[in-house]
């Protein structure tokens, strides 16, 4: 972990005197880009939920299961992934890479620590491509328009669109259901859709604590019903085992207790 112990309010740009969710979320992953005020509220959301840092290590585990599934039974060769947060490799594009060099892969996120720690730890394969892409998720039309993703993929082909975590920093009065409804009618037939959202319907006191100890810091993040995740997917058709808790999405290992991963996950396919 980062030892800011001497640090001034700002580092580098940085402002470390107010939590950050990316670096909560850094933290219950084991990572050392993360500060004291996040490490704080990090624990408070766990004493809430004593295994939430089990959810973002599930969270991690389903973005690989996922993504060697695509590119290898699939054949996807194009991830588009919105919210990416900090790296914590193996990444996505080094999956998909791994089973064809020559994937491609646009990262988007709108915070600036996000992107200066991707663009600098997340490098391509020589015969591939990765590029970052500074917009937010509440206007689609500029992902989709924004020349880094035209010059990166190919909108003509299916393309794997990766949603981790990321919808619960849209309050409902944004209405992300409509965002995402973008999305997905920009994607040609063979396209697919991986979400995983975190959920109040296993532990619903917890998880309502946790959530507003975020909220109370700064941080404001919004759980949703099992109901209100699979709208999200829209009229695509959700591959087996359907929406479920992460852990039990296609385990590479029998999981004991799926419930307590607190977040639902699925993966659907434009007929």
């Amino acid at each position: 972990m980062t030892d800011d112990r001497t640090s001034s309010p700002r580092r580098s740009g940085v402002d470390i005197s107010a939590p950050h969710y990316a670096r909560v979320y850094d933290y219950w992953l084991g990572g050392k880009d993360n500060f004291i005020v996040d490490r704080a509220v990090g624990d408070a959301m766990i004493r809430a939920v004593p295994r939430l840092h089990h959810t973002a290590a599930e969270n991690r585990r389903f973005v690989h299961r996922v993504t060697r599934y695509l590119a290898a039974e699939e054949g996807i060769r194009q991830f588009l992934d919105i919210g990416i947060g900090l790296p914590h490799p193996p990444n996505l594009h080094e999956i998909a890479q791994d089973v064809d060099p020559t994937a491609r892969i646009v990262y988007v996120d709108n915070d600036p620590i996000v992107l200066v720690h991707a663009s600098a730890l997340m490098t391509s394969h020589p015969d591939g491509h990765v590029a970052y892409l500074d917009a937010d998720l509440r206007n689609p039309a500029t992902i989709l328009t924004d020349p880094t993703l035209c010059d990166t993929l190919d909108l003509n082909r299916p393309v794997g669109l990766t949603l981790i975590a990321t919808l619960m920093l849209l309050a409902d009065t944004d209405d992300p259901w409509s965002q995402v409804d973008q999305l997905r009618d920009a994607l040609p037939s063979g396209s697919y859709l991986a979400i995983t959202h975190p959920t109040a319907d296993f532990n619903p006191a917890g998880i309502n604590t946790a959530i507003a100890t975020a909220t109370d810091a700064g941080m404001p993040l919004t759980a949703r019903a099992r109901e209100a995740v699979q709208k999200f997917f829209g009229d695509w058709e959700l591959l087996c085992p359907g929406l479920c808790p992460v852990s039990a999405w296609r385990p590479d290992e029998p999981v004991n207790n799926l419930e307590a991963a607190h977040a639902w996950a699925g993966v659907a396919r434009k007929r």
